[in-house]
């Protein structure tokens, strides 16, 4: 199981994000990855970083680390301009990129609406997902963040790793039967065990919030064999 963390964006610079990757890349975890919101959840008065400048900036520091956005939401701008800016990120990166791709939800509706972007219903936004998935699956690893079972399902037709947010070893498990699945969420309280319990589930990656040190990982991995 792949190891990775999310970057501390929800912040006026990329100061601290660079230095987390620097952390990251020394400690060799896998991957890092950031968010794609217009502000931290729920707290509209907070800033947050669009992700693939500041994933480009890994890129370029740091030549081990896959790097992608986790996950970007289509219908914060047109399907072409979210594949050009991730193929413009594989330019820079090649082999390195993973498309983290998903449709919102109504907890980050609010955003949209502030901005005057809409909100089309989920059909219309999975609609939009199927459009990115397919113009980039044969170009770069594809993952697709998880909500809906109908989300589920197009995920794992069109051969899309499903990424789950905060769920249970054993609903990774569940999920793993179908297709590839990934892990990501807040740290967990027992974070060994976690880990532990997620690579026996079937989970390909973990990514875990900023507030995780990443020297945990690290033993977590030395602990558990690779």
């Amino acid at each position: 199981m792949k190891l990775g963390v999310l970057l501390p964006t929800f912040a006026p610079d990329a100061a601290r994000a660079l230095e987390h990757a620097a952390r990251a890349a020394e400690a060799e975890i896998d991957g890092v990855f950031a968010y794609d919101h217009l502000w931290p959840m729920g707290t509209p008065t907070r800033p947050a970083l669009a992700p693939l400048p500041v994933l480009a900036a890994v890129a370029a520091a740091h030549p081990s680390l896959a790097i992608g956005p986790l996950v970007a939401r289509v219908g914060l701008g047109s399907v072409d301009h979210l594949v050009e800016g991730l193929r413009t990120l594989h330019a820079l990166a090649p082999g390195r990129v993973i498309a983290g791709l998903g449709t919102g939800d109504k907890l980050s509706a609010a955003e949209n609406e502030a901005y005057g972007l809409g909100y089309p219903s989920a059909d219309e936004r999975r609609a939009d997902l199927t459009q990115a998935i397919v113009a980039l699956r044969d170009e770069m690893p594809v993952w697709v963040g998880g909500g809906s079972e109908a989300t589920h399902e197009l995920a794992f037709s069109l051969g899309a790793t499903l990424n789950l947010w905060n769920r249970t070893p054993e609903q990774i498990a569940e999920a793993a039967v179908r297709g590839s699945v990934n892990w990501a969420g807040p740290r967990p309280d027992d974070l060994p065990a976690t880990l532990s319990a997620l690579r026996e589930a079937g989970a390909t990656w973990a990514i875990v919030t900023p507030d995780v040190e990443i020297g945990e990982l690290v033993s977590w991995r030395a602990g558990a064999g690779g």
